[in-house]
């Protein structure tokens, strides 16, 4: 396995494999990797020739007041999970070598960006849409792979992708959790004895959306009501929102027909933590 931090390099690499007719998946990430990104990895390995992991903390994407500077990073862990999980390439560039001093370029999709995190982070997706536009610039890559714990930012990058017709695979995965049923997250190492043990009241919510809409509810304000019944019972949580949406515009819904996004966010202390589960009345893909 190999690492770069120069686009060139990583560029150039590509190209050598495209000409020696392989096909090549990317994982984009932010680094400090867990088991939902090896997941990615895993999947992208089982159906590309070859697989590069982009380990970038994104500077672009964070607002004025968040965790830039104290995000987790550790690439020397993420260089043992990528080779175990059987990446060949990790593209891990300084901000510099992605962003030029006078950079004044980006990429938004507004409809599906405004809704959910959008709300309260209005400049978080049209940093995510620029830095992977420009990774899907860097090289020919077949597929990408993102998480659907981050549902809204996939949502974001398949219409990114569509309306501006890039020739690759968006692959969605499903969410890994720990064994307590929190969804795994960088962000999770942020939380002390007590609030690790006060966020699993995210999964309990999502777990108990889901269980209403299985059993035949399909009113939005019900379902809605009862998951924000569920987190508000714990003292340490507080709703950033708990809405139902359609998987694919991320516009509100009043009924769960068709494909509908059951998304949370909720701060556990200080630490936003998201969790989502997305629900199919009719035939559908995640």
């Amino acid at each position: 396995m190999k690492i770069t931090g120069s686009v060139r390099e990583a560029r150039e690499q590509v190209k050598k494999w495209k000409k020696e007719g392989l096909s090549v998946g990317l994982v984009p990430t932010m680094g400090f990797l867990h088991e939902g990104h090896k997941s990615l990895i895993v999947r992208a390995a089982a159906e590309n020739d070859r697989v590069v992991v982009s380990d970038f903390v994104n500077p672009i994407q964070f607002g004025a007041n968040e965790d830039l500077s104290t995000y987790p990073r550790d690439i020397e862990q993420d260089k043992r999970l990528c080779e175990e999980a059987g990446a060949d390439l990790i593209f891990h560039p300084e901000p510099k070598e992605m962003y030029a001093a006078d950079f004044s370029t980006y990429v938004e999709t507004k409809a599906v960006s405004g809704g959910l995190c959008g709300k309260t982070r209005p400049t978080h997706f049209r940093g995510v849409c620029t830095v992977v536009c420009k990774l899907f610039h860097i090289a020919d890559f077949d597929r990408a792979y993102f998480g659907q714990k981050d549902a809204q930012q996939l949502a974001v990058i398949r219409r990114m992708a569509r309306d501006l017709n890039m020739d690759i695979e968006i692959v969605g995965c499903p969410i890994i959790r720990e064994k307590d049923g929190l969804a795994k997250s960088s962000r999770n190492t942020y939380l002390d004895e007590e609030e690790r043990k006060a966020a699993v009241v995210l999964s309990k919510a999502v777990f108990r959306g889901e269980e209403m809409m299985k059993n035949g509810e399909r009113k939005a304000a019900v379902i809605t009501e009862e998951m924000r019944r569920v987190i508000e019972a714990e003292p340490l949580a507080r709703i950033d929102y708990v809405e139902l949406v359609d998987a694919g515009s991320i516009e509100p819904v009043e009924l769960a027909e068709g494909r509908v996004l059951a998304a949370v966010a909720v701060y556990i202390g200080r630490t936003r933590l998201i969790d989502n589960f997305i629900f199919e009345t009719q035939g559908g893909e995640l």
